[in-house]
Order: C-alpha cells, then structure tokens, then sequence
C-alpha cells in the first residue's frame, strides 16, 4: 500500500492507494491541516502531490476531480 497528499472535497488529506498493473484502487483518506508538517522537505512533498491528486469521495467512492 502506498499513500500521498492530495485534496479530497477541498481538503488537505493523505490518500492511501493500491496499483494492480495499470490501476490505482484508492483505500481510504484521512483529513490532515497543513500546520501539522514543519519541515520543508514536508512541505515540498504536500504542494508537490496536491497538484496531481484531486479526488472527490461520495457515496463511499473516489472519482477524479477536473
């Protein structure tokens, strides 16, 4: 299982994720604030992913956000 920031229903949150070959099957999400990461490095990684994943969660599935 892998997880990564993104923005789920204009959140901040941490998204964890499954990849079957070509697949990503999302298992779940927690929401996080910003202000919980101090180092840079954090930083970086969170305006880095927020970029590439945006989700919206209803009715208990994720569906991409464009």
């Amino acid at each position: 299982m892998y997880w990564s920031f993104g923005i789920i229903n204009n959140k901040l949150a941490e998204v964890f994720y499954k990849i079957k070959g070509k697949k990503i099957q999302f298992m779940g999400h927690c929401y996080v604030k910003k202000s919980e990461y101090k180092t840079k490095k954090e930083k970086r990684y969170i305006e880095k992913d927020i970029k590439k994943i945006k989700l919206v969660y209803r009715n208990e599935n994720y569906s991409s956000w464009n």
